[in-house]
């Protein structure tokens, strides 16, 4: 069955969150902001005011890097956001979503039904996972607009807080619902039950790695 196509604002409803389905593909409109390590420490950690207001502006966090420079004259130039892990933030989104209100995170995966059931549910929100690799270019066609860097000065253009206009950015894949529900952890469950088929017949490697393992459930992963 094909996926349902959501064009979703990234000052979504809760009823818009609500609506959202585990597979549903979706286009983003409106602003969206960028978020990694370097603004969870300074915001919450060092406790700077973050220059935004949120989420009146945006509840949309998207874990990325834009290939992007600032231009002498003060313009910007972006051709590319390349998305990257989002488990590599999970100790900060507790206290990031309850301070800021978002209710979309975006990112290239990496986050546990768990992880949801924790940190996104009691607030509403849901993760958004790009998707596939090498996406950074097609991304870059829903950017309408830089709207403003914040503290690049402080923290170098890969770690700032960039301000993003979109237009149907995406396609990004619902990868988690208000139920905490997984995508990956779904989908791997429905492969993890073939795997003895598919490999049913082969014999055990003569030779391996360190480390390596005839358990063939250890290459499924989200």
């Amino acid at each position: 069955m094909k996926p349902r196509e959501v064009r979703l604002s990234t000052t979504p409803t809760d009823e818009d969150i609500a609506a959202l389905r585990l597979g549903d593909i979706v286009y983003l409109d409106g602003l969206m902001y960028t978020a990694r390590e370097g603004v969870y420490m300074r915001a919450l950690e060092e406790k700077a005011n973050i220059p935004m207001e949120l989420p009146s502006e945006s509840a949309a966090n998207f874990h990325c890097s834009p290939a992007a420079v600032i231009r002498e004259d003060g313009s910007f130039d972006m051709g590319a956001v390349t998305a990257t892990a989002s488990f590599r933030f999970a100790k900060w989104l507790p206290e990031w979503i309850a301070k800021t209100g978002a209710k979309l995170i975006i990112g290239k995966g990496g986050m546990s039904s768990k992880d949801y059931k924790e940190y996104f549910v009691p607030n509403g929100a849901v993760y958004l996972s790009t998707v596939g690799y090498g996406t950074g270019a097609l991304l870059g066609r829903g950017v309408e607009n830089v709207e403003a860097v914040h503290w690049n000065e402080e923290l170098g253009l890969a770690q700032a807080m960039w301000v993003i206009r979109c237009n149907k950015m995406g396609p990004f894949i619902v990868a988690s619902d208000m139920e905490g529900n997984c995508l990956f952890e779904r989908e791997n469950e429905k492969i993890s039950k073939n795997l003895e088929h598919v490999y049913e017949g082969t014999k055990p490697a003569v030779l391996r790695r360190y480390g390596e393992t005839d358990d063939r459930s250890d290459e499924v992963i989200g």
